[in-house]
């Protein structure tokens, strides 16, 4: 919220057109952060930005509201383009792009990624985006098919280059620069400065502007923190049961995309539990009135995404979920931030999938705190809280003489039947419980964990070295297990996944990861072919659009999988051994 003198900066001082700044008050946006008002004047007069800044302190806007300042929306052609290292967040900057330009008639933003079909983005190029915002991979892919063009760009973004570096973009980030124009503004965007990051600045930069914003430790010391990890049972009903038994007066559930606000939003509603969502469709009468129903109590669970909820201030939430991880770790902080305000108590949980444990080291560093493990209520639990939930709804009937007669109609249905008072209300209690049940069934077993590192290695088998009597090995040596057969009963369709050799992964990682995601046998999984930036695998064809989608979120090596439909040829030979030289 300060400059480099540590003066609070208003966006109306930052020279930005007025379309905009009725856009951020909108929004929920008062004053700049540091990022944005050392780099938004430099932006505006045309020079190159070098900024050195931690993930969420507000890099989007920085770059994006001097850039949608100088766009031309009757030139249907890019002029903005931003490279973002995975879907997630290439999803994320669009979305914020667009909260910002709702003012301003005619502007289109194409967003570009692996393991989506091209048709779609064919389409968002052909009608005319000015904004693209992509991953490296499917940028050049699209410059090589000459559907995007750079003529008349006039300005690029490298957001999150130390990222892209660690993922091994490098050499597709210099590529895609090289078919820059000579004039195109440059901006580059990174939490830390490596030698190879550096170099990249010094080679398409052009005396740049050198912005760095020094991290800052947030505590959060009235906010309890917690996680679950995610088995067993799927986060939907895990969300079910925390909405059921948490003492809470209002929360707000993070997910990642907007579809998402809709469709948890709609499962709740669905199970009896009156929620909202708050996404970037809405225009700013809906979202007032949205935000309205929450602070007067009319609901009491918000559905959102980061951006729509940045800013937002409702003092009875008291709980924030986080149904989804953010894309950035300051973005944790942000979230919880929603809750605990005024002086007031809170609580976080988070939903972690196994692969993404290593998180929570990240967010305890921002919070200067510890994020305990978080049990969800047992089946037991949860049926005791709905028998006295139950018995005292019933109780406040009788106390509050609201029976309407009914007495007089039980009485005389027994005295009919010949059937007890008690038999008659244990059926009408069991008609009243069918929906939601007493006594819920018990939970499914969880399934193996190919992720867990504790005491299995990256191809998910036991690294226990006993022998067949229980005995360790003491030469440290596993003992040799057959591999399950590929079955040739299946109708396999080749499948493209973007992650390779060059990232470090082997076959046991592919399989690993699919087996764990989607719990599929690893005798479904067939031939797997491995290049330098990709893989072919085989695996049964007509997969369920649900598996085909946690698929493309997979994270193998620390880079998206990306799954796309493959025409292909795959080999099904294994690659032979070499033969050890006798010594």
């Amino acid at each position: 919220m300060t400059d480099k003198n540590n003066a609070v900066v208003g966006f109306d001082a930052l020279g930005l057109p007025e379309n905009i700044l009725t856009a951020l008050t909108n929004l929920g946006f008062e004053s700049a952060t540091a990022i944005q008002a050392q780099t938004i004047p430099p932006l505006l007069a045309g020079r190159d930005v070098l900024g050195e800044a931690q993930t969420g302190t507000g890099k989007t806007a920085a770059f994006s509201l001097p850039a949608l300042s100088a766009i031309d929306t009757n030139l249907r052609k890019p002029q903005l383009m931003v490279l973002a290292p995975t879907r997630e967040l290439a999803i994320q900057v669009a979305e914020a792009i667009e909260s910002f330009s709702t003012n301003i008639k005619g502007l289109r933003v194409a967003t570009l990624y692996g393991g989506q079909s091209y048709g779609p983005q064919f389409q968002q190029l052909e009608r005319g985006a000015q904004v693209v915002v992509g991953t490296p991979g499917r940028l050049m892919d699209h410059l090589r098919r000459k559907s995007l063009k750079l003529n008349d760009l006039k300005l690029c973004v490298l957001d999150e280059a130390d990222e892209m570096l660690n993922m091994g973009f490098l050499e597709d980030i210099e590529w895609i620069l090289e078919h820059l124009q000579e004039n195109t503004q440059m901006a580059l965007f990174s939490a830390t400065m490596p030698a190879a990051i550096r170099k990249v600045a010094n080679r398409f930069l052009k005396d740049p502007e050198h912005v760095k914003i020094a991290a800052v430790k947030k505590a959060k010391a009235n906010i309890a923190q917690f996680a679950w990890k995610v088995s067993g049972i799927n986060k939907l009903t895990a969300l079910e049961r925390i909405a059921e038994t948490f003492d809470y007066d209002a929360m707000i559930i993070f997910v990642r995309t907007r579809n998402d606000t809709v469709e948890v939003a709609e499962k709740l509603e669905r199970q009896g539990y009156p929620a909202v969502a708050l996404n970037g469709d809405m225009n700013q009468a809906q979202r007032e009135r949205t935000v309205d129903q929450i602070k007067k109590g009319q609901s009491s669970i918000l559905i959102a995404t980061d951006v729509v909820a940045r800013g937002l201030d409702i003092p009875r939430i008291d709980l924030v979920v986080n149904y989804d991880l953010p894309g950035d770790n300051e973005s944790y902080v942000h979230r919880i931030g929603r809750t605990g305000r005024a002086g007031r108590s809170g609580t976080a949980i988070s939903f972690v999938r196994p692969r993404e444990m290593y998180s929570l080291r990240h967010y305890e560093r921002l919070t200067s705190g510890v994020i305990n493990s978080f049990e969800l209520p047992s089946i037991q639990e949860i049926g005791k809280a709905r028998v006295a939930r139950t018995k005292t709804e019933l109780l406040e009937l009788i106390a509050n003489k609201e029976l309407n007669g009914m007495q007089e109609i039980i009485e005389s249905m027994a005295n009919e039947s010949e059937v007890s008072m008690t038999e008659l209300a244990a059926a009408l209690l069991y008609l009243k419980q069918i929906k939601q049940p007493l006594q819920p069934k018990e939970d499914p077993k969880p399934r193996r964990d190919f992720n867990d590192r504790n005491d299995k290695g990256r191809d998910g088998r036991r690294r226990d070295n006993k022998d067949a009597r229980g005995n360790r090995d003491n030469r440290g040596e596993r003992p040799q297990r057959k591999a399950k057969p590929v079955r040739s009963d299946v109708d396999w369709q080749t499948y493209r996944l973007e992650v390779g050799k060059e990232h470090g992964a082997k076959p046991g990682d592919i399989v690993g990861a699919i087996a764990n995601e989607i719990s599929l046998d690893s005798s479904y999984i067939g031939a797997i072919n491995l290049h330098e930036r990709h893989t072919f695998v085989q695996l049964p064809k007509g997969m369920p659009t649900a598996s085909f989608k946690q698929l493309k979120r997979v994270r193998v090596r620390r880079q998206a999988l990306e799954i796309s439909v493959s025409e292909a040829p795959v080999s099904t030979e294994r690659p032979k051994r070499r033969e050890r030289r006798s010594s």
